[in-house]
């Protein structure tokens, strides 16, 4: 059986050095505000792949009140979670995902996102899909106050 699970992250926007998306940290003098390191894209391709098995959102397994949490790397959630997808015989078919961005733009760091994602949770680079856009000034992504990633995720039992 195919099943297909929706995920949506948005955080905060900060002054900093680096914004990290996808696990690869991009040049900007922006950081993502978050428990761990705000990492609006693996949060939400984490929440698709637990809708799409019917296992809660990633605030039943990461929460943010939790200090064991606080500054980690999301690829540790990511990994986590996929083992949890395991343990009830779920397989990623694809990921699908959009990052909201004004600033900095990412196009020349899609491809870097995209093989580190399929590193970390070992699939193929053809399995993720990656894509960004603005939202051409308008609210506070435009004015570069936030960000946010919403991904789609499939999952075949074996």
């Amino acid at each position: 059986m195919i099943r297909a699970g929706i995920g949506y992250d948005v955080h905060k926007l900060i002054k900093g050095n680096g914004l990290i998306i996808g696990g690869i940290t991009v040049p900007s003098n922006l950081i993502s505000l978050g428990h761990s390191d705000g990492d609006a894209l693996i949060h939400a391709i984490i929440d698709a792949m637990l809708g799409a098995a019917g296992l809660g959102d990633i605030g039943k397994y990461f929460p943010s009140n939790n200090e064991k949490w606080k500054g980690s790397p999301s690829s540790v959630f990511l990994k986590e979670t996929i083992k949890e997808l395991e343990k009830f015989g779920y397989k990623i078919n694809n990921i699908d995902s959009t990052i909201v961005l004004q600033s900095p733009l990412i196009a020349d760091y899609i491809s870097k996102i995209i093989n580190n994602l399929s590193l970390i949770m070992k699939l193929s680079p053809t399995q993720i899909s990656v894509k960004a856009t603005t939202t051409d000034g308008l609210g506070s992504i435009g004015i570069s106050e936030g960000w946010s990633s919403i991904a789609i995720v499939t999952l075949s039992d074996d």
